[in-house]
């Protein structure tokens, strides 16, 4: 009851002090000079006469403010000198108010022009968002990914074939190297490829067919002892961690090079063309990344024998803690993390720091 009481005096009182305001005349709104926008001006109008209340409003400015400065028309400030207009004289004519709302129509239609031009540059990573996003939805809804990482893995091995052994290229201008360093990098797996290069009659082909045999028997061996429930959620979860943190640092590279594309006018070439045709080529670089890093990733994965307890089948969803690392780093002490966790600091490209970051 209390409260009713001090609600209905608070009230009373407000309506005194409007009643107040009314009878002096309302709220006088005095402003010091004009906005580029002239939807602002019209707010601060506004305030003196909202919901009908009286009130009025009265604008001052000079003709050294920047609006009609650098906006204004140059004429107005010749004519009124040869009118014998002396300094600090105050100016009321329909030729200031002419003035001043052209100044205004300037601002605002080149305000405009540049809103549409980022937009522009907006709409070149909102569609790569777009793609990004459909890809990782799909990933979200389905269970098993299986058959998008053999895609994968097949793309990858593809793409290591034609840039290590070019179609039509004589056995001379392989670069066999290469091609062992980038397979052990990927798949840390150490194949004789050189030994085979050096055979009779062998062709690309040829080669790709042997390692697609050699990743195959690793892949099953590596992880014959995985349920298959369990081994879907690392897929799933080694996949959304990388593919999110690829896109934060495409994102991160994308406003990079726009903050300098613009310097692209001065050798007399389209800024807004240069950006989409180098964030193009940034997007692909980032899938074919995305695939290289998940393949790479999994393959170095290995399981400690005391981690096979949490895979038995009637726990299929407590593979919680793993543990990965390179080949080369089976000493030392082991660290287990929860799925999904992948620290900050963790390289997809260096091996390094996958000892316990991988869950």
């Amino acid at each position: 009851m209390q409260k009713e009481k001090s609600d209905s005096k608070i009230k009373k009182d407000i309506e005194e002090a409007s009643e107040k305001v009314k009878a002096a005349g309302g709220l006088f709104v005095i402003g010091t000079e004009r906005h580029e926008s002239r939807r602002i001006d019209n707010q601060l109008r506004g305030r003196s006469g909202r919901q009908g209340d009286p009130g009025a409003s009265k604008f001052y400015l000079s003709l050294e403010d920047d609006l009609m400065r650098i906006f204004g028309s140059e004429r107005l400030d010749g004519m009124l000198q040869k009118l014998g207009l002396k300094e600090g004289e105050a100016i009321t004519h329909p030729w200031i108010n002419r003035a001043l709302e052209k100044a205004q129509g300037k601002v605002e239609a080149r305000n405009y022009d540049m809103r549409k031009h980022l937009l522009k540059y907006d709409n070149v990573m909102n569609e790569q968002r777009k793609a990004v996003y459909e890809l990782r939805r799909d990933l979200m809804g389905d269970v098993d990914v299986s058959g998008t990482v053999k895609d994968m893995q097949a793309d990858v091995l593809d793409h290591l074939i034609e840039t290590c052994i070019p179609p039509k290229a004589y056995p001379s201008a392989w670069n066999i190297n290469g091609l062992h360093e980038e397979v052990v990098r990927i798949y840390g797996i150490d194949l004789p490829i050189a030994d085979w290069a050096k055979e009779e009659g062998i062709a690309d082909q040829e080669i790709k067919r042997r390692l697609e045999t050699k990743i195959d028997e690793v892949e099953k061996e590596k992880f014959k002892d995985i349920e298959t429930e369990p081994l879907q959620q690392l897929q799933k979860s080694v996949f959304l961690r990388l593919l999110d943190q690829g896109w934060k640092d495409h994102l991160l590279s994308l406003d990079q090079l726009r903050q300098g594309i613009n310097l692209r006018a001065y050798a007399q070439r389209d800024p807004l063309n240069e950006y989409k045709h180098e964030a193009f080529k940034m997007f692909e670089a980032l899938l074919y990344r995305l695939k290289e890093n998940v393949i790479s990733v999994l393959f170095h994965f290995k399981l400690e024998p005391e981690d096979l307890l949490n895979v038995m089948p009637d726990k299929p969803r407590n593979l919680h803690e793993v543990h990965a690392s390179a080949s080369a780093m089976d000493d030392g002490p082991k660290k287990r993390v929860p799925m999904g966790e992948l620290s900050t600091n963790f390289d997809p490209e260096n091996p390094k720091t996958w000892e316990g970051h991988v869950s």
